[in-house]
């Protein structure tokens, strides 16, 4: 940050150790409050207090509360790419044209990734809590609105309709759509499941059996 005085920009030094792990722990603190409060209901003096910190520390660090925003969703964006980015999956291994090995392996890797995406969303603090915050600010932010669905429903159902395409030959646009929709609805629903402790273990149990299930019927289909 460049601070203005009047004998002209004054730097400052680079951040320390001390200083990168303050700046996590308010992103954390601010990310927490931001899922259980809304943003507009959670003050800089509020995130300031929940690390501990006066709030001349914390601007120290951030210009403003959306300053704070900003970097947890684009610290979001880093973490969904590294998560995603380990199960690459391409159509074209799905095709009737790819050997059943091949295809037995795309749709193993499927599962795979579908069990991984079911885990982060349910297990990861940073994820669970982004997932609430998206979903309490989706009505009064276009912007957490656009990144919700990015996520959690229009990115993956389109993802999918390709996959699904390349699994079923002959298959229409239209029927790609109802089966991705058909995949992904119920693994979603058992993720909001999941947020009641005591429904983690069976909501789990389902998202697998559903997947069993879902690979079944797409190799009956071939």
């Amino acid at each position: 940050m460049v601070k203005h005085t009047d004998a002209g920009p004054e730097r400052n030094p680079l951040p320390t150790v001390a200083d990168t792990s303050t700046k996590e722990r308010i992103l954390q603190a601010a990310l927490r409050l931001f899922a259980e409060n809304g943003f507009a209901a959670t003050s800089t003096g509020a995130i300031a207090g929940e690390v501990g910190i006066t709030k001349g520390a914390l601007y120290r660090h951030f210009t403003n509360k959306q300053d704070i925003l900003d970097c947890i969703v684009e610290q979001m964006r880093t973490h969904n790419a590294e998560h995603a980015g380990t199960f690459d999956i391409a159509p074209a291994e799905l095709s009737t044209d790819a050997t059943p090995t091949e295809r037995a392996a795309a749709l193993s890797r499927i599962k795979a990734f579908s069990l991984s995406q079911f885990r982060y969303w349910t297990e990861n603090d940073f994820a669970v809590r982004f997932r609430h915050l998206l979903t309490l600010e989706q009505y009064r932010n276009p912007k957490l609105a656009a990144l919700l669905k990015e996520y959690l429903t229009g990115g993956i159902v389109a993802h999918t309709r390709e996959l699904m395409r390349a699994a079923s030959a002959g298959i229409q646009d239209a029927d790609a759509e109802v089966l991705a929709l058909e995949y992904f609805a119920p693994i979603l629903m058992l993720i909001n499941a999941a947020d009641d402790p005591n429904n983690t273990r069976d909501a789990a149990r389902l998202v697998e059996a559903h997947i069993d299930s879902f690979m079944h019927m797409l190799e009956n289909r071939r």
